[in-house]
């Protein structure tokens, strides 16, 4: 999850940091693989756009509650979220994840195989665009979720696979979605924004497909996330 103008030194920012670090402390234990990955993202010069450890937690919980076997990632960076989400999978689970730049794609198969996870983990690198046509031939049942983390102008673009990669039940979560609250901007600029403004508006629209956008706040500032449920309504034409 990441911000465009973030200030973390704001005495409300302050606040939502110090929030996030009390429930982690009472909610989440430390954990070394965790606590690795980041350190290892961070020293080969990777974005810190990973998600936080109470948004990983919120990933693994849905995928146990749902009884998940198969997950789609687009968007891997340096694993941190596939090693929230592999765990959750049953030892035949299945996590696909799909990273476009090779360097990023190196850090993550190390930060999983120091895990032990990655016997659950097909990381593809590429373009998603490019090898989601591959991921369709290659994996015939489909997801039981997919999260939706990469390049926000090709969002629109990700949904429309992840209809076709999805079974009504199915959960498709959309991260970065508020932008520091730009996305209530219909004249910008930022093809980002625009990105997300139109996948929100193919959500909202679409029959087969029921959602909720909530905002968040915390140590990576102010953003949001959509989750959509697939429905066992007609496809339009």
């Amino acid at each position: 999850m990441s911000t465009n103008h973030w200030n973390s030194s704001s005495p409300q920012s302050m606040i939502w940091s110090q929030v996030d670090d009390y429930m982690n402390e009472l909610l989440i234990p430390e954990d070394k693989a965790l606590e690795d990955a980041l350190q290892a993202n961070a020293e080969a010069g990777l974005p810190s756009y990973d998600v936080t450890p109470n948004q990983g937690k919120f990933l693994q919980l849905l995928l146990q509650i749902q009884g998940a076997s198969r997950v789609l990632e687009i968007g891997t960076l340096g694993g941190y979220s596939t090693i929230w989400m592999a765990r959750a999978l049953p030892e035949h689970g299945r996590i696909v994840t799909l990273e476009s730049e090779a360097k990023h794609a190196a850090v993550a198969e190390s930060n999983l195989t120091r895990a032990g996870l990655m016997h659950k983990v097909d990381l593809r690198t590429g373009p998603a665009l490019a090898t989601l046509p591959d991921v369709k031939e290659d994996y015939p049942e489909p997801f039981d979720l997919i999260f939706i983390d990469a390049d926000k102008p090709s969002n629109p673009d990700y949904l429309r696979w992840a209809l076709r990669l999805t079974r009504p039940g199915s959960l498709i979560i959309g991260d970065n979605i508020v932008r520091d609250g730009e996305v209530i901007h219909a004249a910008s600029t930022d093809p980002r924004v625009q990105g997300v403004r139109t996948f929100l508006e193919h959500i909202g629209s679409h029959p087969r497909l029921e959602a909720v956008a909530l905002q968040t706040v915390g140590t990576k500032g102010y953003d949001g996330f959509v989750m959509a449920r697939v429905t066992d309504a007609p496809m339009a034409k």
